[in-house]
């Protein structure tokens, strides 16, 4: 892939979210905007976008590369969850134990990471990206939930079922796997429509994230051991191991870069809304989403500049 293409689209989504600061700046952008916007995007963006990428015609060859990225996706977050559990095991403050063990673990892939794959690989690169995308809600909402688990904050087992198995992302990847797998042609006024609003997904969610950026207070930002070790682990080292895994298991060409790009995602802000709903010191957690986004810039570009010297 050429590195330059990906680093001026980033750019660019990053004058979005400059776009959005300004926003905040000027008042325009209030919390609950933000939330609005943000359910816009989770429920009804992000799903007609996802349906859209599996309009195309079955293919035997791209069902077995769908399947191996599966594979490889777990095995990632399996030694992901491993590794950051034994790294940050000795990490005293319970609070920033969790916050930098989460983080490392879990990126934006869904509001950084699709809107990248969608403008640099189109509806192709969304249809291996949905993988990811499919067990972060997986692990996010079973393993990701359990580090915050405050008496006014835990969901019954029943509970994280149903925010697997109804998140509107999983549903849109049930029916887009239906309509490939059955060849099964959505007509031309809702595939027009579905169109439309999946087009609006990239500017929102820069603008969702240049309001949340805008937030931060640099007095607030202390850059400890653990946050810099979640850091590294999440910009650069864990991106690096999918280099390593997805070729073992044959998978290549753009689904190999709409991987990388997908698991190279800075740091998700749930963690910012996780550790709210435990009423816990929020700083840390702000800290890390803020400094691995701006640093995205950098290491997204920097691990497809080492990919393209290995493979």
């Amino acid at each position: 892939m050429n590195v330059s293409l990906l680093f001026n689209q980033i750019v660019l989504m990053f004058c979005l979210m400059l776009v959005g600061v300004l926003a905040n700046k000027l008042k325009f952008f209030h919390e609950q905007t933000a939330n609005d916007l943000t359910n816009i995007l989770l429920y009804i963006v992000s799903p007609c976008l996802i349906i859209k990428s599996f309009e195309t015609s079955y293919s035997t060859s791209r069902i077995h590369t769908f399947l191996m990225i599966a594979l490889g996706t777990l095995i990632l977050y399996l030694i992901q969850i491993f590794l950051s559990t034994i790294i940050f095991k000795s990490v005293k403050d319970y609070n920033i134990r969790r916050i930098t063990k989460f983080s490392s673990i879990y990126s934006n892939a869904g509001f950084i990471g699709i809107p990248l794959v969608s403008s640099l690989f189109g509806s192709s690169g969304v249809f291996y990206a949905v993988v990811p995308l499919a067990f972060f809600n997986l692990f996010n909402w079973t393993h990701g939930i359990s580090m915050f688990t405050a008496s006014n904050y835990e969901y019954s087992i029943i509970q994280r079922i149903r925010k697997v198995l109804f998140n509107p992302n999983i549903l849109a990847i049930i029916l887009g796997m239906s309509l490939f797998c059955f060849s099964i042609k959505i007509p031309q006024l809702p595939s027009q429509l579905i169109n439309y609003i999946s087009s609006v997904n990239t500017p929102i969610s820069m603008l969702v994230i240049g309001n949340s950026l805008a937030n931060i207070t640099l007095k607030n930002c202390k850059l400890t051991r653990a946050i810099i070790v979640s850091l590294i682990l999440r910009n650069i080292i864990y991106p690096l191991l999918t280099l390593i895994i997805m070729p073992l298991l044959g998978v290549s060409g753009l689904a190999l870069s709409t991987i990388i790009l997908m698991m190279a995602c800075p740091v998700g802000g749930i963690v910012v809304l996780f550790t709210l709903q435990v009423h816990d010191n929020v700083n840390p957690a702000i800290t890390l989403m803020g400094i691995s986004t701006l640093l995205s810039l950098i290491t997204i570009p920097f691990i497809f500049f080492i990919s393209n010297l290995f493979i």
